[in-house]
Parts: C-alpha cells; sequence; structure tokens
C-alpha cells in the first residue's frame, strides 16, 4: 500500500503541491477566523445536576449570575465620597441606557444589598445583566457597552463570564504568538544542526505551518456542528508544529539516505513512503485514536480540544505522506542545498552502542532501578487534590482575575462558594431545616421565592476543604425530597462533583478505547501479542511520572516564580484528562520508532539479544533529536499565560524527558531482553492473520512475520 502511494505522490506530485498551496490559502485567510468561533465555556456536563440546577433558577427564579462585573475602587476615597458617588452614578446610567444590557445592579440603587461595597469601603461593583444569550452575542455586547463603564477618577476593572471568556480568547491569541517567537528559531537552529542543511531543515517547518492552517480550516467549520473551546487553538499549534516536526524528521532522514545509498530521486521517494511513511501512519493514527477516547466525556471542553488536536496530527501525518514526498520529489537532490560543514563523530551511534551492551548485561538492574525512580516520580499523585476552575487560570494583571480575586478578599461573603438548592413544586421551609442540621453546614436559608419555586443557600465552615464541601452536596442529595417537588442542588461544589463523577465514570471507557486501539495498531504493526501489552504498561509508567510532578508543581506550587504561575492548591481534572490521552499518544510514536528497528534487526538475525541492542543503537539518536525538537515546541507555550496550557506544557515535557529517556531507552530495551523471543510471540490464527492483513513495509514472510522498519539516522555528510 505504502509503495503505491509513494509512485502516486512522485507522479501526482504537482496537483499536491497545488493542493497544499490552496489549503495553506484559505487557511490563512478564512481559517484564521477561527478565532471568533470559539467558547470559553464548556468545562461542565451539560445534563449533569448542578448544570440543571443552574438553568432551572435562571428560568423560575431569574438570571441570578450576572454576565458582566463592573468594579470601581479609589486609592483614597470611598463610596461614601460625593465625587465617588456621583461617578459611580452617571457610569450606572449609561450602562442602563445600552440597548445591550437588560438589568444593572449597583451600590447606588435604593436597598442595594451591603455585598456591593467591599470592607474597607474603597471599591464596588456593579452587575450587569445582558440580554443575549448566546456566547457569540454576549461578547458582541460586551465590546459594545464597555466604553460606557468608564468612571472618571477612579479605576474600572471588568471581570465576570463574559469577560473572562474575551479575555481567554486574547490571551490565547498573544501565548500564541510569544510561543513561535520564542520556539520557532530555535526550533530552526535544531534543525539546521540535525540536518546539516538549510532546504532540508526548512521541511519541517513547511509542514508544521501546513498542519496547523489545514487544522484552522478543519475546526473552523466543525464550529458550525458543536462548540469548540478556545484552548483548542493552543493544542492544534503545539501538537500540528510538534508532530510535524517530528514525522518530517523520520521522512527526510530516509529519504536522503536512500540517495545517499545510490538509489534515484523517484525510487528514493517510494522506499521513503514505503518505510519511513509507513512508521508516520501508525503513529499518527495512534495519537488520533488516543485523542478520540476524549470524545466520550460530555464536557464541551474535552470534546473540542480532542477534536482541534485529532485535526491537527491527521493533517500533519497528511502532509507528511503527501506534501513533503512530492517536495522532496521536486527538489530531489537539492535537498541538500546550502549545507553546513559541521563536524561529524567519527563514530555515530557508538554512545548508544555502549548504552545499548550495558543494558543487555545488566537487564534486571536496569528494570528496577528505572521503576524506582518513576515511582518516586509518580508519588505526589497520590495526594492529588481536584477542583474546578476559575479566573486564576489568567495570568496575574488580567483584568477578569483581579475582579475576582477582590470581590473573593475584599467584599462581604468573599471567597464562598455557597451551595444552591432549588425547589420546584413545594415549600421549601422544612428541606432547609434539615439541610442546616448537617454536619459542617453553618446555614440554609430561603434567599428566593417565585411561585411554587424556592432557592435554598447553603453555607459551610469556611476552613472545610473542597472534599468536604462535595461531601455536604453528597448529603443534601441523599436527603429526601418533599412531596411533589423536584430538588436539583447546584452551586461551585456540586459542579465540582459533577465533574469528578462524570470523569470517573467515562475514565474507564477512555482507558479501554487507548489501550485496544493502541494495542491493536501495535500488533498490525509488528505482529507481536506481548509487545503491545508491554507498550501499554510502560505508556502508563511514563504518565504516572509525569502526573507526580504536576502535582508537585501546580498543586503543591513549587517553582511559581520561576515559571510564572499561582498554584491554586487544586488541579483541574479535566485538565489531566486531556493531558493523558495526549502523552499516551506520544509515548506510543516513540515506541513505533523503537521497536520498528528492533523488528527489522529481529529479522534479519533470529537473535533477541542483538536485535533490541542493535535496534536502540541505530534509533536512540533519532528518538533523542525528536524528543529536543518537540520539547522545543512544548517549551514555548509552556511559557504562556494561561495555566491550562502552560499545566499541559509542563506535563508534557516531563513525560517527553521521561519517556525518551529512562522509558524507551533503558527500561523497553530491558524489559525486552528479560522476554526473549517471547517478543514476538502471537498464536497461530493471529500470527497468519498478521502475515495477510498487518501494515508491512514489504511482503511479510509466511513465518515468522516481519514488519522491517529503515534506518532513520540521517544521511552522512
Amino acid at each position: 500500500m505504502f509503495g503505491w502511494w509513494g509512485r502516486a505522490v512522485v507522479r501526482l506530485r504537482w496537483w499536491v503541491i497545488a493542493a497544499a498551496f490552496a489549503l495553506v490559502v484559505v487557511g490563512a485567510t478564512w481559517g484564521a477566523g477561527v478565532f471568533g468561533s470559539l467558547t470559553g465555556g464548556g468545562y461542565d456536563d451539560p445534563n449533569s445536576q448542578s448544570n440543571r440546577a443552574a438553568a432551572g433558577i435562571a428560568e423560575q427564579l431569574g438570571q441570578r449570575d450576572p454576565d458582566l462585573l463592573v468594579l470601581w475602587s479609589s486609592p483614597t476615597g470611598t463610596v461614601s465620597d460625593p465625587a465617588f458617588r456621583t461617578a459611580v452614578s452617571e457610569a450606572v446610567g449609561r450602562i442602563r441606557a445600552e440597548a445591550d444590557v437588560a438589568q444593572v445592579a449597583a451600590y447606588t440603587d435604593e436597598n442595594a444589598p451591603p455585598a456591593l461595597v467591599s470592607t474597607d469601603r474603597r471599591s464596588t461593583y456593579a452587575a450587569v445583566y445582558l440580554r443575549a444569550t448566546d456566547e457569540d452575542g454576549q461578547a458582541d455586547a460586551y465590546h459594545r457597552i464597555e466604553p460606557a463603564f468608564a468612571a472618571p477618577g477612579l479605576t474600572t476593572q471588568v471581570g465576570g463570564v463574559v469577560a473572562f471568556t474575551d479575555q481567554a480568547n486574547t490571551q490565547t491569541k498573544e501565548d500564541i504568538t510569544r510561543a513561535e517567537i520564542f520556539s520557532l528559531p530555535i526550533l530552526f537552529i535544531l534543525l539546521v544542526l540535525i540536518f546539516r542543511g538549510l532546504i532540508a531543515a526548512l521541511s519541517p517547518l513547511v509542514i508544521g505551518g501546513i498542519a496547523i492552517l489545514g487544522a484552522f480550516v478543519a475546526v473552523r467549520l466543525l464550529t458550525y456542528l458543536t462548540d469548540i473551546s478556545v484552548f483548542a487553538i493552543n493544542v492544534i499549534t503545539l501538537l500540528g508544529l510538534g508532530m510535524a516536526v517530528d514525522y518530517s524528521l523520520f521522512v527526510v532522514s530516509r529519504f536522503r539516505e536512500e540517495l545517499a545509498n545510490g538509489q534515484d530521486v523517484s525510487a528514493a521517494i517510494r522506499t521513503t513512503v514505503a518505510t519511513a511513511g509507513r512508521t508516520v501512519a501508525v503513529s499518527g493514527l495512534t495519537i488520533v485514536l488516543a485523542l478520540s477516547s476524549l470524545l466520550i466525556f460530555p464536557q464541551p471542553f474535552l470534546g473540542g480540544l480532542a477534536i482541534g488536536g485529532m485535526a491537527a496530527v491527521l493533517i500533519a501525518m497528511l502532509a507528511a505522506l503527501t506534501v513533503l514526498p512530492a517536495a522532496l520529489a521536486l527538489l530531489g537532490h537539492r535537498i541538500d542545498k546550502l549545507r553546513i560543514p559541521l563536524p561529524r563523530s567519527a563514530h555515530p551511534g557508538a554512545g548508544w552502542a555502549r548504552i545499548a551492551h550495558s543494558v543487555m548485561r545488566r537487564p534486571v538492574l536496569y528494570v528496577v532501578g528505572v521503576l524506582v525512580v518513576l515511582t518516586a516520580f509518580a508519588a505526589p499523585f497520590l495526594r492529588v487534590e481536584f477542583g474546578g476552575f476559575d479566573e486564576r487560570v489568567l495570568p496575574p494583571g488580567t483584568s477578569a482575575r483581579i475582579v475576582g480575586e477582590r470581590l473573593d478578599s475584599g467584599f462581604p461573603g468573599g471567597g464562598e462558594d455557597p451551595i444552591t438548592v432549588l425547589v420546584s413544586g413545594a415549600p421549601a421551609t422544612e428541606l432547609a431545616e434539615r439541610i442546616a442540621a448537617l454536619p459542617d453546614v453553618t446555614a440554609a436559608t430561603v434567599t428566593a421565592e417565585r411561585g411554587a419555586s424556592s432557592l435554598i443557600t447553603v453555607t459551610y465552615r469556611g476552613e472545610l476543604p473542597r472534599a468536604g464541601s462535595r461531601e455536604i452536596v453528597s448529603g443534601i442529595r441523599e436527603l429526601p425530597a418533599p412531596a411533589g417537588a423536584e430538588v436539583l442542588v447546584g452551586g461551585r461544589p456540586a459542579i465540582d462533583l459533577d465533574l469528578l463523577e462524570s470523569l470517573a465514570a467515562g475514565l474507564p471507557w477512555m482507558a479501554l478505547i487507548m489501550a485496544v486501539a493502541t494495542m491493536l495498531l501495535l500488533f498490525l504493526a509488528f505482529g507481536s501479542v506481548l509487545l503491545p501489552i508491554k507498550a501499554v504498561l510502560m505508556n502508563l509508567v511514563s504518565i504516572g511520572a509525569s502526573f507526580g510532578v504536576v502535582v508537585w508543581i501546580f498543586q503543591d506550587g513549587h517553582l511559581e516564580g520561576l515559571l510564572r504561575f499561582e498554584s491554586t492548591g487544586f488541579i483541574e481534572p479535566s485538565n489531566m484528562i486531556l493531558v493523558l490521552a495526549v502523552l499516551f499518544g506520544l509515548a506510543t510514536d516513540y515506541e513505533v520508532f523503537l521497536l520498528s528497528r528492533v523488528r527489522e534487526e529481529w529479522d534479519a538475525s533470529g537473535d533477541n539479544t542483538t536485535a533490541v541492542a542493535s535496534g536502540l543503537q541505530h534509533t536512540g539518536g533519532i528518538i533523542t533529536a525528536a524528543a529536543v525538537l518537540l520539547i522545543t515546541v512544548v517549551a514555548g507555550f509552556a511559557t504562556g499565560g494561561v495555566t491550562v496550557i502552560k499545566t499541559i506544557g509542563i506535563g508534557m515535557i516531563v513525560a517527553i524527558i521521561v519517556d525518551a529517556t529512562l522509558v524507551r531507552a533503558l527500561l523497553v530495551p530491558a524489559t525486552m531482553r528479560l522476554l526473549g523471543r517471547w517478543n514476538w510471540w502471537a498464536p497461530g490464527p493471529l500470527s497468519r492473520f498478521y502475515g495477510r492483513y498487518g501494515i508491512h513495509e514489504t511482503p511479510a514472510p509466511p513465518n515468522p512475520p516481519a514488519a522491517p522498519e529503515p534506518d532513520r539516522r540521517p544521511a552522512p555528510v
């Protein structure tokens, strides 16, 4: 199949290049408009009880959560000063006069609640309710009415859900620009050093650009069908560029090697696509299937990120299998033009040869030693504390974050996350009394009534940990409802509980999808039953180490100054689910590169120890180069201001380092040395199935089944 594809690409190379150019033009124009089509929410299950409670409260008792919070403050004056009061009154009047505004609550109103004024009386805020109910309409309304917020002589800052979404969009664009400025020059220098030539070094960046712009087009099309998170842009750019660099490295290196071996350009393309192309296809499909497991979760946030990541990886894979070979067919030997005369080791691979032979001599020592180190890395994850998103995912100084923090620390009732209970169809007084009797509850008060609907606001001890507040929610839900009434429990603790329960319900299915898909693809690639199982276990080991480091940094607050973030004291759970899917796919990526060469050596020699040692010797350098390049890409995003993406970036960097060094270079070869010939065992029926349907580079011999893989060392200078 891949040999045929290589011939087709050579024959249709001009058409392929033209199609790629058209995609770039569409992506740079229409596709770039995807930024305005993405959403900032979607973190909760739409069918959860807390979500239904929020919708029911808005419908039956009126909108209680404002869309915007406008904070006015003064370093010297107080809200009682005439100038302060006049400035706020005039601003509130202008806001109320806006056609986009449905309602405004301010301290200047008659019978205004005291909670609108800070405890030091130097700040106040207005709660603004917009007429638009959809996210796009609210965003447009926010920008139209923003000039009306200014109050002369006072500092004006805007927060709330709509402002948070808008500022997250802006920060995402800034982070992408910063990541590109940071990573692209370093990435290009590394590519020049690895390829030893300017023309060859440019090819991964070109494929990365195609992958990103193509994914923009795909995702914008999909926004007409479903909501996609604004953070999908970061995932698209990160995975699109990262995978394009990895795949281009293997394809270009193989092509240059075939030219150096004396093949003409067309033959070199066919061999490259049939060998390195096969590895790229298996790797890309594995990552896409791992990301697809996120689609089983009901949270639109996860589904949107999965769609963005899948689009980026698929287009990077397809570009590496079509556009890159077509470009190489046109360039031919000119791929080696503008070469850089860098010194080269007299014995390339000698260091990896020493490591390989050391591992082969002491496999038990290496297995035990590496597992001890990885267990120490993973240990902090045992005390992980989960919690939901808030404004602190934005960088310090962002107005939405400032407003949220000021309301928490400086206003009456600030910092509290009360539980809200909607009672429909019966009086709520008796239920409120039973709720008040629950452990750790300080009060349960009926705070709103309309017709047969009532709202109970439940407060609890301020020092209670998040897990304790979630236990109160569970306790309220276990209470019998009043006769003929429907009771829905909402609020921040209920949202967190519903999120954790939803993710816990979907996690086993996600793990099953990832494991089965990975094992099936690896079996089709290598014809072994045990190697795919071992690959899944190795993936979990490296991911566990990464999760432990993420908890140590982002939950415990280590390295806050260096990484420029503020710890919330907990980890957002859906973020970890996303990291799990991404890292599982990337870990399998390196597994495919290593096992391909080991399988080739096994088919040639039939000696397991020799095959494993030789496979590590020949692929260690290329895997290390791929890891360094991917870390460079990811590091650009880890420097961004959004904590969500920073967490993903740091988790990926740790996992890549652990995976490319301890796991793939030491643990995997050591376990393969211990398994011996069992590495390549498959029952008779499965062996015959692989021989007929396996993903082969060349026709597979009947026994033993083989899937030879090329030597991916860069062509000698």
